[in-house]
């Protein structure tokens, strides 16, 4: 109906109305163009509007003073890498074990604000046959949820790869929201060495985009979450370089999407060389070049920043976020670690139950020093050698 009233409102027209001499020919819209056009914009915007007061809520929590978001959204086949490493099978109830281990660490909520998890988790039990949502929220840590599908080639480009998962998007996130998630995840990469070309950071900002509108619209908080792999031997200027550009294009295409900027989390890499380069980088510099990028390209109205760590040694991500927050920051500049957080973890349990409460301790270890770099207060006192070991595999994918 909107386009029959639109063709009904349109004169004729006439020679002045047409911008001569130009290869394409512009003409003036309409006032009913007009009005349909604000309507439009209206609407879209409206879209994340019902759950705009929660995503905010949302966002602020899981952003507060001293915590940040445990990633534990392997997926079940690199779940089962982490498992072999300690030699057990890849099995469901293996997997379980873990999770809960991970889910049920007492006072975990003091330094962890949010869990990512995969979506096999979200639907879990403990192995005590509580759900997993509501161990976590009995915490007071919000659930997330992974909902990419993965990366893939990207044809036409140079050997890089795009995220796939935006089909069915819209009724799995509806329906995660309903089983208690609350917020999401979507990780892409850009690769250095590849690169990166035009084609393969304009698909990364637009699928993002997209994925992080569909999320608000179902009362999910998206972390944006374009990942600049270490791989490479460039020197930490070009990963700055390319990250300008990369975060450019994905706050364009964000807003053009109408997405609130208000109830998003971003998932950064740090600026660092690459892990190939000879040169390498001290916390203080890491945080010179990041907080430099962050000052450059994101809107204060964002509330988190929630760094991942990327094949960083437990350590040394600790010291760079401790360094980034030696002054005030316009955003929350937090934590999203995975391997940063685990590793030592998974090494303690070894897949024994009798060490199950060391493991936890080791966990709560990671997560209380983080939360001290959190807040700038992280001295670096008594770390074991395994935080010291670089957990960089090139390559690497969830």
């Amino acid at each position: 109906m909107a386009s029959t009233s639109l063709l009904k409102a349109s004169p004729v027209l006439d020679k002045s109305e047409w911008v001569k001499g130009q290869s394409v020919l512009f003409r003036q819209p309409s006032s009913a163009a007009v009005v349909l056009h604000n309507r439009a914009t209206s609407l879209a915007v409206r879209a994340a509007s019902s759950y705009a007061d929660e995503l905010v809520k949302t966002a602020k929590t899981i952003a507060s003073p001293g915590r940040g978001i445990l990633a534990m959204d392997e997926s079940n086949a690199t779940c089962g890498k982490r498992l072999d490493s300690i030699g057990l099978e890849n099995t469901e109830a293996n997997r379980q074990a873990y999770r809960t281990l991970l889910v049920s660490a007492p006072g975990l909520g003091q330094y962890i604000s949010g869990a990512i998890l995969f979506e096999e988790t979200l639907y879990q039990s403990t192995t005590e046959g509580k759900k997993m949502v509501d161990v976590l929220v009995e915490q007071n840590i919000v659930p997330g949820i992974k909902v990419d599908k993965g990366l893939v080639p990207l044809v036409g480009s140079n050997n890089e790869s795009w995220c796939q998962g935006l089909d069915g998007l819209s009724s799995r996130t509806a329906a995660y929201y309903q089983q208690g998630a609350r917020f999401a995840k979507w990780r892409t990469v850009v690769s250095i060495p590849n690169g990166p070309s035009a084609l393969a950071v304009k698909e990364a900002a637009w699928g993002l985009a997209r994925y992080a509108a569909i999320s608000q619209d179902s009362g999910l908080v998206p972390i944006v979450e374009p990942e600049i792999l270490l791989d490479g031997e460039h020197d930490i200027d070009r990963t700055y370089e390319v990250a300008e550009k990369v975060w450019a294009e994905v706050f364009f295409y964000l807003a053009q999407n109408n997405v609130m900027f208000e109830g998003i989390l971003l998932k950064p890499s740090m600026v660092t060389p690459g892990a190939e380069s000879k040169d390498r980088a001290t916390p203080e510099q890491v945080a010179s070049y990041t907080l430099k990028l962050l000052r450059n390209r994101i809107p204060p109205a964002v509330p988190g920043i929630m760094f991942l760590s990327g094949g960083q040694s437990e350590l040394e991500a600790t010291l760079n976020l401790n360094a980034m927050n030696q002054a005030p920051n316009p955003w929350h500049v937090s934590f999203s670690y995975a391997r940063a957080l685990q590793n030592t973890c998974l090494k303690t349990w070894g897949g024994r139950a009798e060490n199950v409460n060391a493991a936890q301790s080791t966990l709560l270890a990671r997560a209380k020093a983080n939360s001290l770099a959190q807040l700038g207060k992280y001295t670096g006192e008594g770390e074991s050698e395994e935080a010291k070991e670089g957990m960089f595999v090139k390559g690497y994918t969830y």
